[in-house]
């Protein structure tokens, strides 16, 4: 394991979070969206917009436009000493904080947000459905089927099945139901999951993201800037890590195994503790299969021990290991990956209501983009 930087764990925050409404929201611009985000995110720090002199985001997914970040600057009215645009698909937020933390830790700025919005459900979600290079004269089109191909390999080298990858969704939308702010409101059986139509085999309606218009913010600085400013309760950052396969789906070593495994090492690793220490679980959840891997790359069961990990109630409210308590990409929001951040703060500042975990202190947010091309990890603690 190659050295992590232990002196910086600790040292940043999270200090204020902010979103849209989920679902559908016409007429909605993506920068009307990240507006509203912002100013949600700096109404929860209680801070002032003057204090805020870094903006990055992630472009959308829909239509990446260039400059974007100095778009949504000017739309703030902030004058930014450091602006970027990352893309890293569905990792890219966690990575942002990476940079917001890099760019403070060499005194380039003191106060960053970080923003995404996107409108696929009532914009364009073509990105999300084009054919896959030459293998869609194969019939390899949109993002279910790459997934689909992963979940397949799984269940033949491990023996997982559909009613496992279900136990996954039942719980997600389990705590969606809970959630206020979630687009799919609704908790659902094994049985209607079972019941539920065939996207790409195995994957089931239920195994899938939703799709989803919305935005949402997080503000980013030093413990001590924090301490300045007088917020009163900062949620550290302890671990941070990035990991990338890369490679396209047909030319991988391996299907099982995605970049959580060495993202999550590096992670665990800066912030000195072990999956086993970790209270409630924010885990990319674009489908049932990516939820399953990434436990298992994290260390919370051995490889091909996912399936059985996930059922009895274990990754449900009251188990073992509650994850996307909030309900995730399957019932909260479908947007990659910014609203899993957003849970995990609240979570850590116990104002989730009736999906609140108790007495949590670490909280682990897992962001993963394309077909597992890329993935970053992040350690909360209060």
């Amino acid at each position: 394991m190659e050295s992590v930087p232990r002196a910086l764990s600790g040292k940043y925050c999270i200090i204020g979070v902010g979103h849209t409404r989920y679902g559908s929201l016409p007429g909605m611009s993506t920068l009307a969206m990240h507006v509203e985000a912002i100013r949600n995110a700096i109404a929860d720090a209680r801070i002032s917009k003057d204090e805020i002199d870094a903006v990055l985001c992630k472009a959308p997914t829909s239509a990446f436009d260039m400059g974007y970040s100095l778009m949504v600057a000017q739309r703030i009215g902030v004058v930014p000493r450091v602006t970027a645009v990352l893309d890293q698909e569905g990792a890219t937020g966690i990575s942002l904080i990476g940079y917001a933390m890099m760019c403070i830790e060499a005194g380039q700025c003191s106060v960053a947000v970080i923003s995404y919005a996107d409108n696929p459900r009532t914009g364009s979600r073509h990105r999300y459905a084009r054919g896959h290079d030459d293998n869609a004269a194969f019939g390899w089109f949109g993002t279910p089927s790459g997934y689909a191909l992963i979940a397949q390999r799984h269940m033949y080298e491990y023996g997982t099945t559909s009613e496992q990858l279900g136990a996954i969704s039942v719980a997600c939308h389990r705590h969606g139901a809970l959630n206020p702010n979630a687009q799919r409101q609704r908790a659902i059986t094994l049985a209607d999951h079972q019941a539920s139509r065939m996207i790409v085999d195995p994957l089931r309606l239920y195994d899938c993201a939703l799709v989803s218009d919305g935005g949402a913010a997080f503000i980013v600085t030093s413990v001590e800037h924090a301490r300045r400013m007088g917020i009163e309760h900062p949620v550290r950052i302890l671990g941070i890590g990035q990991a990338h396969p890369a490679w396209d789906v047909p030319y991988r070593d391996t299907l099982t195994t995605s970049g959580a495994k060495r993202s999550g090492e590096h992670a665990f690793a800066m912030a000195g503790v072990e999956p086993k220490d970790i209270d409630v679980a924010q885990i990319y959840d674009c489908f049932t299969i990516t939820v399953l891997i990434t436990l298992e790359d994290y260390g919370f069961c051995a490889k091909g021990e996912g399936g059985a990990f996930v059922q009895g109630g274990r990754i449900e409210l009251g188990g073992e290991l509650p994850i996307n308590t909030s309900g995730g990409l399957l019932s909260e929001t479908g947007m990659p990956g910014f609203q899993l951040i957003v849970e995990a703060v609240r979570q850590l500042r116990g104002e989730c209501g009736p999906r609140q975990v108790a007495d949590a202190e670490l909280a682990l947010v897992s962001n993963q983009g394309g077909i597992m091309h890329t993935h970053s990890t992040l350690i909360l603690g209060k």
